[in-house]
Formats: structure tokens, C-alpha cells, sequence
């Protein structure tokens, strides 16, 4: 049990990072382009990983086929969930992406069903459904200017590939996670990711680099996030979660995003919290104690008899 809990509170200060996220790219949008935000905080993380990459890579005896599974998690995963949310959220509006983005679990559970073989238990649908509801609440103004129409269809479309595609890369890294280190999942995606964001950079935002030298404190605050906690500690504690809890589990606690990430934006951005988001932000602390507590006793006591 104690494993488990330590697993569970990681996981808790992953979402904390991540709630944290959306803040930090509001810190740098006045200076940043959207492109090189995702690739240069990433670059710096890959560039850091580099030499623990390459210790774990000898000690375990691996050979460079071994890790050209990253090539498909990073071009069908992490690829498309960084760069399709970009242009999907440029083209639609950033109501539908909170909305649709509530997909995400139910996705994950039907790739874990398919490549992992779990299932969704009646405590899992229960905490997901008193979720989804704590979310909805902490999202009634993002309902209410929702707008799925035809105008937003191609933007919306690019938003719901992009949650198939982190869907798919969490449970696939799942499925690797006991053949890899941490260190080396980190570094082999970011790898991939920033060969295949670097022509888009150059092509898109060519002039970032000389802009460099005029960033603001505040631009440097959001970056340095991004790079160290986003991009780096969150990513290597959330690997090593993922070999301690199941996929399913894992992709139910992201709702706490949206419970961390209120009080977050009103301290940081100076937003105000309406009585329903705190209660929502309730609800979604009550989802996620009860996959702490008690599906994951579930969850073990079922290892057990398996093993």
C-alpha cells in the first residue's frame, strides 16, 4: 500500500505541473509563437536528458532497434497531440477544446481495453461520472459559449485527433514502460518530437531566435516552467507512475488538471472562482480519492491473484 499511495501523490503533483501549464503559456504569448513554446523547452529537456539516456541505454544492452518504437509512439502519439491541438485550438474556439478534451479518459479506457486487455470496473465508471460532473462545473462558462458548428468543424476535428493521439501515447508508453527507464521514455519522444517540430519552427517562426535576448522576466518565468517542470520532472515522475498504476487509473486522475489549475489561474492570472468551480473542483477531489483508496486496493488484490 505504501507503494501504491507514493504512486498516488506523484501523480497528484504530476496534475499539479500540468494544471500549471496553461498558466505558464499565457506568461509567454505576448513574446512566444506557439511553435517554438512546445520546441524549445522540450529541445533544452532532450539536451539534459542526453547523458542518463545514454548511461541507461548501455547498461541495459539495448540496440537501436530496440528503440524505434518511439518513432511510432512520437509520430502517431505526442506528435499529434502537441502540434493538432495548436492548430485545432487556433481554428476553433478554446471553449470546445475544454470541452472536448473530457473525452480523454473514456479514449484512454478503449486503448487500454484494446492493447492492454483492462477493463472499467463499476468504481472507475462511478469516479468517472462524478468527474466528468465536477469538470462540467468548473467548465459552465466554456458550455455555454460552446459551438460545434460547421465553422469550427476542421478545428474541432484537429482537437479530437489530438486526444486520440495523447490517448494512444500514454497507453502505448504503458505497454513499453518495463523494457525502458524513465529517463530513456523521456528522452527517445522528445527526440522525436523535436526532429519533427524543428522544420516547423524554422518555417513558421523564423524570427524567433533573434528575439531571444528581449524576452521579459515574465516570458522567462513561463519558459523556465515549461522546461524544468513541464517538460522535465513532470514527464520522468509520470513514467514512473505509469509503471505502478494501471492506464486506465492514470488517465481518470487527469481530470484533477482542472481542479489544481482554478486556484492556479486566480492566484498567478488574478481570475475569480465562482462557487460552482469550487464545488466542481470538490467533486473531482472526491473522483480521485476514490481511485486512490479504493479501486487501486481493488486493483492490487486483483495483481495478486494473478500472479
Amino acid at each position: 500500500m505504501k507503494k501504491g499511495l507514493i504512486a498516488w501523490v506523484t501523480l497528484v503533483f504530476c496534475n499539479l505541473i500540468w494544471s500549471f501549464h496553461f498558466t505558464s503559456i499565457k506568461l509567454t504569448q505576448d513574446q512566444v509563437g506557439p511553435y517554438f513554446t512546445v520546441w524549445a523547452p522540450m529541445l533544452l529537456a532532450t539536451i539534459f536528458l542526453l547523458p542518463f539516456a545514454v548511461r541507461d541505454f548501455r547498461k541495459g544492452r539495448k540496440r537501436i532497434k530496440d528503440v524505434l518504437i518511439f518513432i511510432q509512439l512520437g509520430a502517431l502519439g505526442a506528435f499529434p497531440s502537441q502540434v493538432f491541438m495548436t492548430y485545432g485550438t487556433q481554428l476553433s474556439l478554446a471553449s470546445n477544446a475544454a470541452i472536448l478534451v473530457l473525452a480523454l479518459p473514456v479514449i484512454t479506457a478503449v486503448f487500454a481495453f484494446l492493447i492492454l486487455k483492462e477493463k472499467m470496473n463499476g468504481l472507475r465508471w462511478a469516479s468517472f461520472a462524478i468527474a466528468i460532473l465536477g469538470v462540467i462545473l468548473c467548465s459552465t462558462d466554456d458550455i455555454r459559449q460552446m459551438d460545434l458548428g460547421s465553422k469550427y468543424a476542421v478545428g474541432n476535428l484537429l482537437i479530437f485527433l489530438a486526444i486520440v493521439g495523447n490517448a494512444y501515447y500514454n497507453v502505448g508508453c504503458k505497454k513499453v514502460a518495463e523494457r525502458f527507464t524513465e529517463m530513456e521514455m523521456v528522452f527517445y519522444t522528445y527526440l522525436v518530437l523535436v526532429v519533427m517540430l524543428t522544420p516547423m519552427v524554422l518555417y513558421y517562426e523564423p524570427g524567433m531566435f533573434a528575439k531571444v535576448p528581449h524576452f521579459t522576466a515574465k516570458t522567462w518565468l513561463g519558459m523556465t516552467s515549461l522546461t524544468l517542470f513541464h517538460n522535465f520532472l513532470s514527464m520522468l515522475l509520470f513514467f514512473w507512475v505509469l509503471k505502478s498504476l494501471d492506464a486506465t487509473q492514470v488517465a481518470l486522475s487527469n481530470y484533477m488538471v482542472s481542479f489544481l489549475g482554478l486556484p492556479i489561474s486566480a492566484f498567478v492570472l488574478g481570475e475569480r472562482l465562482s462557487l460552482q468551480s469550487v464545488i466542481g473542483g470538490l467533486l473531482v477531489l472526491v473522483a480521485t480519492l476514490i481511485l486512490t483508496i479504493v479501486d487501486h486496493r481493488t486493483y492490487r488484490n486483483t495483481l495478486k491473484l494473478n500472479t
